[in-house]
């Protein structure tokens, strides 16, 4: 369009100063330092969101930067991140109620609350319960984090949220780490764990049983943090069709991305 049109004319009908159009000109033909660097840093902050599966937002990618030597500002990567349109998980909705503590079973103490802090795995488990929505209806899923490791040493899938989830999950963390005696197993005070089938395995097993305070899910509040992050990365950012689609989904995550692939930072509740 310049070759059939002057400069002074396309500025004025477009409404644009010469000397703006000529900035602008000199700024593309002639990058500054800090825009060539803004897109190098651009690039790296791609590279890291996809890595984490779109999930984290400017602290998380920060920490990874900073771990592969770069040192740059929060502000700065906040901003980057907003104009190449990347944010991390987003929060949403209601909760479904999975811990029913009223009931008569025998319940033990919070040793939690007295015990000294894990410094090695297979010393302190965190289990719980949460569900997941999907168009066939809701799944049920048990899970046992270890405090030291911050991994999910087992977990269980079902339609129905009752002693036999727990169970298997439990029986899968036994497999798996082969736990020594006296092991503490920490849960809230649902009939679930509560019930005589699952104090008989915890017993049968050597590990010490341990529920949180009635109606206080600060007790456990490592798991109940873990439930967060899982629902804010995974299911709450897409739809689920069928309960296969979310155990296929909930084993790619816990598996194969928190368990193996999940660049944690020292302090966090996830820290490895």
């Amino acid at each position: 369009m310049k070759n059939d049109y002057s400069i002074l004319a396309l500025c004025e009908n477009l409404a644009v100063s010469t000397s703006g159009y000529y900035d602008w000109f000199n700024r593309q033909a002639h990058p500054r330092p800090r825009a060539l660097e803004n897109d190098r840093l651009t690039h790296q902050i791609q590279a890291i969101h996809a890595q984490s599966r779109q999930t984290y937002g400017s602290p998380r990618v920060l920490r990874e930067l900073r771990q592969q030597g770069c040192r740059h500002g929060r502000n700065r990567i906040a901003r980057l991140m907003q104009v190449a349109g990347l944010c991390g998980r987003q929060r949403r909705r209601y909760r479904v109620r999975t811990t029913d503590s009223n009931h008569h079973e025998p319940s033990a103490p919070n040793r939690l609350a007295t015990a000294p802090k894990a410094t090695a795995p297979n010393q302190i488990w965190v289990a719980d319960i949460t569900y997941i929505e999907t168009a066939e209806g809701w799944l049920y899923l048990a899970a046992l984090l270890d405090l030291s490791s911050r991994k999910i040493v087992g977990w269980a899938m079902r339609e129905r949220s009752d002693t036999t989830l727990v169970i298997h999950a439990l029986a899968m963390a036994l497999h798996h780490r082969r736990p020594p005696a006296q092991l503490l197993c920490h849960s809230d005070r649902g009939v679930q764990y509560a019930s005589a089938a699952y104090r008989r395995a915890l017993t049968a097993a050597g590990l010490l049983p341990s529920l949180s305070r009635r109606g206080n899910c600060y007790d456990n509040a490592t798991m109940e943090s873990f439930w967060s992050t899982l629902k804010l990365e995974l299911v709450y950012r897409r739809k689920l069709a069928s309960r296969h689609q979310a155990r296929t989904a909930l084993f790619d995550y816990v598996e194969c991305f928190d368990n193996r692939q999940r660049a944690q930072s020292a302090g966090s509740p996830f820290a490895r």
